[in-house]
């Protein structure tokens, strides 16, 4: 279990900061299950479930799947509000709608976020919905939806973590920056000549458990490695960015 640490409350009381226990299982967290409140610099701090830090929803287990309802309850009010007045708006500012008032909040800290597939597909159901809209696709149409994402620009939920964690390991390589993520990660190195060698494969830490595998030190050189190698020997931010669409 995690040590205790206060963070800032998005509730609307008075209260100016909470505690969070985190835990990998909920054996971990039974024996502090019964505390309410935990003094912390002579205060006492009342004990919460979850937590909202720079927008993004933190639960005891860190399974994102509060955060990925609130993103998702958020998204389908404003893709409501696109539904309705849909007809008077051309396809490029539907597209702009949708990706600055639905796509924005889906893909605000998802690639921190390394959440399990049931709670990508909370925020895959909304992008679902906004590509419908914005190509006025009716929901009872049998035209699958992962056509209709390319033509809004939008690649699915998952891809885009993907991308986003791919980009952000290209970038901590080539910059060495920020400093408490490039630490996390390595080269992989053989002691014999091999095909790979020539390769910049990243070395990926051994986890015992899944949850241990979505921190960024395993998750970024497994994305990382599944690359092209066109893609890995990449020198240039925007040579990557060619190759990669």
């Amino acid at each position: 279990m995690s040590p205790l640490v206060p963070l800032t409350s998005s509730s609307g009381t008075c209260l100016k900061f909470e505690a969070l226990f985190l835990g990998r299982a909920i054996i971990n967290l039974t024996a502090v299950s019964s505390l309410t409140s935990v003094s912390f610099a002579d205060v006492n701090l009342p004990v919460a479930d979850s937590i909202r830090v720079l927008g993004v929803t933190l639960d005891r287990r860190l399974t994102f799947d509060n955060h990925a309802s609130a993103v998702a309850q958020s998204c389908n009010y404003h893709a409501r509000a696109i539904r309705h007045i849909r007809h008077l708006l051309t396809l490029d500012l539907a597209q702009t709608l949708a990706c600055s008032r639905i796509l924005s909040r889906i893909d605000h800290c998802n690639s921190a976020a390394r959440a399990p597939s049931s709670t990508i597909q909370k925020l895959q159901r909304v992008q679902n919905i906004a590509a419908r809209i914005v190509l006025q696709a009716s929901r009872r149409s049998d035209v699958n939806v992962n056509s209709l994402l390319p033509t809004v620009h939008g690649l699915p939920v998952k891809q885009r973590i993907n991308y986003k964690l791919a980009v952000l390991t290209f970038k901590t390589q080539q910059t060495s920056s920020p400093q408490y993520l490039s630490q996390h990660i390595s080269l992989r190195t053989s002691a014999r000549n091999t095909r790979s060698s020539c390769v910049p494969l990243l070395c990926v830490p051994f986890r015992r458990t899944s949850f241990a595998s979505r921190s960024f030190s395993t998750a970024a050189p497994l994305t990382w490695n599944l690359l092209p190698r066109a893609v890995l020997n990449c020198d240039s931010l925007s040579l990557y960015f060619q190759i990669q669409t």
